[in-house]
Order: C-alpha cells, then structure tokens, then sequence
C-alpha cells in the first residue's frame, strides 16, 4: 500500500465531472511500487488529437521528461498518455531511457500509432529503476477496460503523497459552438515555479491547432502553476500538459488573441489556476493556504522574486502555522530577496489590516483583530513597496511537522 496520511483541511471536494469527446481513460493497478491501489493511469486520444505542453526547468529531469520532450519536436498529434505513480524513472540513465522506449513501443503497438504519439510521465521515488515489464504485462487490461467516465479513478491512480485527487472543469462557447475543458492534476510537495513536483492534464474537445494550444498554455501557467510553490523545490518530473481532441466543428482558430478565443482563455485559465491552488492546498502538511501579494516594486519581475521570496521563508510560513502575525519575518524577506527596495517605503497588511506603515509599525495596528484574523485557513500577506508600479502574486501554504513527518518517512 501507498503511505496514507490524513487528508489536508485545505481539500476541495471533486467537483462534478462529466465526458470530453475524443478521449477514454483506464486506472488499473500494475504493482510499480504499491500494492493494493492503481497505479498506472491511461489516456487514449482521438487520432489527429493536438498537444501542447510545458516541462519542468530542473536540469536533472527524468526519462520520461526527455521522452515528452522530443515527442513534441516531432509531432503535433497525440493519440496516448500513460502515467505510472510510484516510481519517477529519475537519475536512472540508460535504464531510463530504455524503460520509456519499451513502454512507448508497447502501447504504440496496442493503439496502431507511432511511438511519438505517445506521452508518459512517472512520479514518485527517485533514483530507483523503473520496472517497466510491469507497465507493460498491465497494457492489455489498460486498454481493454478504456471508458469515457474515468476521470476521477484516473486522477487518483496518479496521486503519490496527495491526499485528495484534484480535478476542475468548465464549459464554454468559440462562436456558437460549445466545447468542454477539463483536468486532472497531482501534487503535494516538491513544490516550485518554473513547473513543481505535480502533473496536471487538460483535456478539451475544441479544435485548436497546435501553435495556438501551445501559446495557450504556455502563457497560462504564468499566474498558475508558476505562481505557486509549497517547499522552494522544483522536481525532476513536472509537467502540464494540454490535448484538444478535435471532436467538436468550431470555427477555425488560427491566431492565440482571435477574439472567438476569449471566453475559451479565461476559462482554461481559471482551470489551470483552480488545479495549481488545490495543489498548494494539498502541500504536505499543510492547513493553511497563503496568498502573497506585492504591489509597487521596481518592475514586475522584481515583484515576482520578493514574493517567491516571502513565500519560501521557513521563517514566514513557520510564523503562519502558529497563527503569529511576525510580520517582521515579512519584512526581513523583503530585504533578504536582494531586489530594489526602501526600507522606509515598505508597509506590510495582515489580510486588510496594515500592520506596519513606511518603515515602523501602523499607528492603527489592531493586534487582536490581526490575531483572530490569523486563525482563518486562507491568508493573505501584503507587501507594499511604493517604489514603482511592479506587481506580483503567488500562493503557497504553511510549514508545520506534518511536512517533515510525510517526507521522513517517504521511502519507508
């Protein structure tokens, strides 16, 4: 069995979730590391299904990173994804690779595809080789038992530490025509911009090309899934991935801003944000979701680094978890991001309290009001450097003992 652990105050219960056209999934158990739960999630696509898709930034990715990679370089079509849980095939060489390449070959094979229309991703232990034949001996019931209402069973098979399966879905017009989004993520820990330790699958029946899916997504992560950060530790194996399948005749989209596209943008964005908070809601250990905004710095990427810098202090998130508003923690992480700042320009507010004015406490501060306010589940820290019209804002979530109790134990 997978480690269990409670789940997390944040969760959000799965939302109602429907059929997209052009895609069947299958969850069964293939025994890579747990027993007793599925653990290997597939995905089958309607031929000419278009792919998009964003990688982690980690310079020691995984195999199947690589694989996903390269497949994208050579073909604008997907016809699979496969995803085993338990086991990252990460810093495993040769073996790696080799693992990717008989699991690909084996399912091309079942689908009557080429190999580069096949995706997969691994999430779990690093370093330990992956025992493919076990992927590949459970092929044959993963395709056979392929359904269109799979989506809940396959967003646990690909869960490790979570403790809640994440999933979002809307549906929208392009011109008359309405079409379906929706996705599955995982992720808890091993958290940070620039992709984190999470996987997260979109899938909408609109016919898109891929230029413009790409852009799309691309451009969406941006306040989303780069915008959050659990523990400051971007892994080895993330990735978003997005697929339209193509089954419903919308008008034909050719540029990213055709104004047809609207309402299909804020919408995927909304989705790609919706799973990005549920995995910082499900961080390890977590109970409490925090909001980091920061207004008026140099210029906006100078406001991205002092809030990632907020949101990353041990100091900060440790001070959340016991519901102290230090914000002298905030103001020692403003100076500690190495960005422009001023000292007797900075103002600091605890939800809508200010609790510090221009360099010295705000001749307001109310520290019972910012006490109780501190017992909430969702917090929101502001850090206003009236230094000029930069702006930022990223999510994270408090460090407690759960962290170190999930983690310690993760290989055992």
């Amino acid at each position: 069995m997978a480690p269990t652990h409670s789940i997390s105050p944040l969760a959000l219960p799965l939302p109602k979730l429907g059929f997209v056209k052009g895609v069947k999934l299958s969850s069964v158990a293939a025994g890579v590391r747990y027993k007793g739960r599925t653990d290997l999630m597939l995905m089958e696509f309607a031929p000419s299904t278009t792919v998009a898709g964003v990688f982690t930034q980690n310079k020691c990715p995984g195999a199947p990173i690589t694989w996903c990679r390269t497949a994208l370089s050579r073909s604008f079509t997907a016809r699979a994804l496969l995803v085993n849980s338990g086991n990252a095939n990460v810093f495993t060489g040769k073996a790696g690779e080799e693992a990717v390449h008989h699991c690909v070959t084996a399912l091309a094979q079942h689908l009557g595809c080429r190999d580069e229309e096949i995706f997969v991703a691994s999430t779990g232990v690093i370093g330990e080789i992956l025992p493919y034949q076990r992927i590949i001996d459970a092929l044959p019931k993963a395709t056979e038992t392929l359904q269109e209402d799979e989506w809940e069973n396959a967003a646990r098979a690909i869960m490790t530490t979570d403790t809640f399966p994440k999933a979002a879905q809307r549906e929208v017009m392009i011109g008359s025509k309405k079409v379906r989004i929706q996705g599955i993520a995982k992720g808890s820990g091993m958290v940070a911009p620039d992709m984190a330790t999470m996987l997260a699958y979109i899938v909408t029946d609109a016919s898109l090309p891929r230029p413009v899916l790409q852009t799309l997504l691309s451009e969406g992560v941006k306040p989303s899934f780069n915008s959050i950060t659990v523990d400051s530790d971007t892994s080895t194996s993330d990735m978003v991935m997005i697929f339209a399948t193509g089954q419903v005749n919308n008008s034909d989209i050719s540029e990213y801003n055709d104004p047809e596209l609207y309402a299909f943008k804020n919408a995927l964005n909304e989705i790609l944000l919706d799973l990005a908070l549920q995995v910082v809601r499900d961080g390890e250990g977590a109970t409490k979701l925090i909001k980091v905004i920061v207004k008026n710095a140099h210029d906006d990427i100078s406001a991205k680094k002092i809030a990632l810098a907020i949101a990353n202090s041990p100091l900060v998130k440790t001070a959340i978890a016991g519901e102290d508003a230090n914000w002298g923690r905030v103001v020692m992480a403003v100076g500690k991001s190495g960005e422009p700042a001023d000292r007797d320009r900075l103002s600091i507010a605890v939800g809508d309290s200010w609790v510090a004015k221009n360099g010295t406490v705000a001749p307001d501060f109310n520290d019972e009001e910012v006490t109780n306010y501190m017992k909430g589940q969702e917090i929101t820290i502001t850090a206003d450097l009236n230094i000029g019209f930069g702006n930022a804002c990223v999510w994270t979530c408090d460090l407690t003992h759960g962290y170190i109790d999930i983690n310690g134990s993760y290989r055992s």
